[in-house]
């Protein structure tokens, strides 16, 4: 997992070092759930609030809400993505990434690489 990005303890990741942050599911998250078939974005221009599940992934297994860790509005979403869920699958880091936010705070509370680390052990 990179250790430059922020992380959730929903398996959520966050880019904070970039305007506007970019947001995704972790790799832990993208296997656990399988092979992803449908995204359910919310609107770009949308604002959103730490805790909210903006978002919702399905897969063969479950769909699963996605609860966003930071407070902003929403200005893109991955079309990519949306076309083609298993690119989450595939690069949750890089091209899997879920909606670009930008945000109210600059500095949210998340867990850095390490920390997450440790919640993902003991799952």
């Amino acid at each position: 997992m990179p250790e430059e990005l922020s992380y959730s303890e929903d398996h959520v990741w966050v880019d904070t070092s970039v305007s506007p942050a970019v947001l995704g599911i972790t790799a832990y998250a993208a296997d656990k759930m399988g092979s992803l078939v449908y995204i359910d974005f919310p609107a770009e221009g949308d604002h959103v609030r730490a805790g909210d599940e903006a978002l919702e992934v399905e897969s063969a297994k479950a769909i699963s809400p996605v609860p966003v860790p930071v407070d902003g509005t929403v200005r893109y979403i991955n079309n990519a993505a949306d076309e083609d869920p298993e690119i989450v699958n595939n690069d949750p880091y890089g091209e899997g990434w879920l909606i670009k936010i930008e945000l109210d705070d600059n500095e949210p509370e998340l867990l850095d690489s390490e920390q997450y680390a440790k919640i993902v052990k003991k799952q």
